[in-house]
């Protein structure tokens, strides 16, 4: 762990960009946990930066979709953004620039695996982009983010043209398992003017997804949400529902690919 911040850390290099003040650097990766252990009693942990680059990280993006989407209206848009900047897709980049190596957790929180938390990561890439604002500007703060979330914003961009999960999860997985997949209804209650349905969506006839709706339909999409979600792609529409996957387990993507691969062989 960089504990001293004196050297440029990765997401310095990898933005070809160097903090001056160093301090609050060490301020953007000190969570609140650290406090309780610090000898230095003017230390300060990172949720006000991490406030601040929530609001830069939101006005950065929301920029970028307003030029870039000339024909989207406001809900549309603000579909997109929230594409972009979700807490998986923020950790995912914090975990791609090393941010989590930096963090300076107390001994309680490194135990239980704070530094790879999901919700750790995303706070210290806010507090990060917080700290970039005020010591580099607005200019430079911009070309920080839309490198570092190119390839999400390229996501949101490729699910505006398609905008239903099914039509989405059928391309995707049609361009890279060369297969379609498939709809099973799971179950059917209630009574015909308030049906409750369950559909799983399988890849090589193994389940990747499962869904709950109105109509089949309904349930359908929200099963195709879930398989892209667990692909990696982008998937506003998945609501995660820990009750409901638990009681239809899905198998893991590598299983997935294992049978495809033996289909093929």
């Amino acid at each position: 762990m960089f504990d001293d911040f004196q050297a440029p850390l990765y997401f310095e290099r990898y933005a070809n960009i160097f903090i001056q003040d160093r301090d609050l650097l060490r301020r953007a990766f000190t969570h609140r946990s650290y406090l309780n252990e610090a000898e230095d009693a003017a230390l300060r942990d990172n949720e006000r930066l991490e406030f601040l680059g929530d609001a830069v990280l939101g006005f950065i993006v929301s920029e970028y979709l307003f030029d870039s989407f000339s024909d989207y209206d406001e809900g549309e848009l603000t579909r997109l953004r929230s594409m972009a900047v979700r807490r998986d897709t923020l950790a995912r980049v914090a975990d791609s620039l090393l941010l989590g190596e930096s963090l300076l957790l107390g001994k309680g929180e490194e135990e239980s695996g704070g530094r790879n938390r999901q919700a750790t990561l995303c706070a210290v890439c806010e507090a990060v982009i917080g700290a970039v604002f005020l010591d580099q500007g607005i200019d430079v703060t911009q070309r920080f983010i839309l490198k570092a979330l190119d390839n999400e914003i390229a996501q949101a961009g490729e699910i505006a043209l398609i905008k239903d999960s099914k039509s989405h999860l059928q391309e995707y997985v049609q361009s890279v398992f060369n297969v379609t997949p498939r709809y099973k209804t799971l179950s059917s209650t209630g009574p015909d003017h308030a049906k409750s349905f369950v559909l799983a969506v399988t890849i090589a006839k193994l389940p990747v997804g499962v869904g709950q709706g109105h109509s089949k339909q309904e349930a359908a999409k929200a099963a195709a949400a879930m398989a892209l979600d667990r692909l990696g792609r982008v998937s506003p529409e998945y609501l995660p529902d820990e009750l409901l996957e638990k009681a239809y387990p899905v198998v893991s993507i590598d299983e997935v690919m294992a049978r495809v691969d033996e289909r093929t062989a």
